[in-house]
């Protein structure tokens, strides 16, 4: 079969394997992204999301310190590596990574009480960004996801709003929509602009979305100074 202008890989469904879990494969056999991600040396397709985003925004350049919430399996960390390699990255999951040069990892539960102090602890300094890809593992009903995911995002957000720096920013993944209103009036209050973006390499049928608040001003800031 022929389409997007080049052969197209067809998986059979095999013995064990899921409907499902065949359209999963083929998808991803057939996703320009993967096959850019393996032949750059990416972990993911997700480092194209976060490069894309950079591209509009321009939020890396300069920055000397930087979080990775729900890093694994470590693409954006790579990107940030890429793109500002004096950079030092302190990185946190569930999920196990791989080291990766210049990158504190943590493989930790971000809502444990003792996560924001051992993430600080271990970037040496207040960070110029806090990126988080966090989401919560669905259980299939979409209201339910959305609020899990929220949970995750606002307190990223309040994370971001005690430890950055002055003129910081802030970058995380959302549903659907983008930031409820109240999420949204909290980063209008704490930084200057407050967008929301869907990067080319998010799948259409894709309901994630991303909001991107620069321009820290600082105020109620806690925690170390760089």
């Amino acid at each position: 079969m022929r389409g997007g202008g080049g052969l197209r890989t067809r998986v059979k469904t095999a013995r064990g394997r899921t409907a499902q879990s065949t359209r999963w494969l083929e998808r991803q056999l057939n996703d320009p992204y993967v096959k850019r991600a393996k032949a750059e040396g990416y972990r993911s397709r997700a480092a194209y999301k976060l490069i894309e985003l950079d591209e509009r925004f321009d939020f890396l350049k300069g920055a000397k310190r930087i979080v990775d919430l729900g890093m694994a399996p470590g693409g954006w960390s790579q990107v940030v590596r890429r793109t500002v390699p004096g950079s030092a990255v302190a990185g946190i999951d569930l999920l196990p990574v791989d080291p990766l040069d210049g990158v504190e990892i943590l493989q930790l539960d971000f809502m444990a009480d003792d996560a924001p102090d051992r993430l600080m602890a271990a970037l040496g300094g207040a960070p110029d960004i806090v990126l988080s890809d966090m989401a919560a593992n669905t259980v299939g009903h979409p209201q339910t996801d959305a609020l899990r995911t929220m949970a995750l995002v606002e307190a990223a957000s309040d994370f971001a709003i005690t430890v950055l720096k002055p003129g910081g920013a802030f970058v995380a993944k959302v549903f659907a929509g983008g930031a409820d209103s109240t999420l949204v009036a909290l980063l209008k209050k704490n930084f200057a602009t407050v967008k929301h973006a869907k990067p080319p390499s998010s799948r259409k049928g894709s309901v994630e979305w991303f909001v991107v608040a620069q321009g820290f001003k600082g105020r109620n800031k806690r925690g170390p100074e760089a």
